[in-house]
């Protein structure tokens, strides 16, 4: 779980939010994409947050440009 949280280039459907989150904690960008899915379902903030995670979110190659 040491890898920085950064929208990654490759597996992007949207903004590399879910796969940028998949790959720091190691699971499959999919599942993370199912229970943000599944989430939607409860009342809650789900799209806000996942809005700010992409503007909050660095892209891989920013993040390694500045490395």
């Amino acid at each position: 779980m040491s890898r920085k949280l950064v929208r990654p280039r490759q597996g992007r459907m949207i903004a590399g939010v879910c796969a940028g989150l998949g790959q720091r904690f190691g699971m499959s960008a999919g599942m993370v994409r199912l229970l943000f899915l599944l989430s939607l379902l409860l009342p809650g903030t789900q799209v806000i947050i996942y809005l700010i995670l992409w503007v909050l979110m660095p892209n891989e190659d920013r993040y390694l440009a500045t490395r």
